[in-house]
């Protein structure tokens, strides 16, 4: 299972923004420092224009993004076992 989570480093220490459901204490993880100043786009072959358009097509789906009932999602795997071993 691979579950991601918002965090920031801070005084040495990584800072979850949300606990992590159904993760055992002393769980290996994998730690991807991200640049604060988000992804540089035209590094990845998208311009202005092909960004503008993404956004605009995207954007029909920020209500469902942020539904709190879509957090289910967030560890789906775990949620599914857990209803096959009811």
């Amino acid at each position: 299972m691979v579950t991601a989570l918002h965090g920031v480093y801070r005084h040495g220490r990584i800072e979850l923004l949300k606990t992590p459901a159904n993760v055992r204490e002393e769980t290996p993880v994998l730690v991807t420092f991200l640049n604060a100043a988000g992804v540089d786009l035209r590094d990845q072959g998208i311009d202005e224009a092909d960004a503008a358009d993404l956004r605009a097509r995207l954007a029909a789906f920020a209500d469902d993004w942020e539904n709190p009932e879509m957090d289910v999602y967030d560890n789906y795997d775990a949620v599914k076992a857990s209803l096959q071993a009811r």
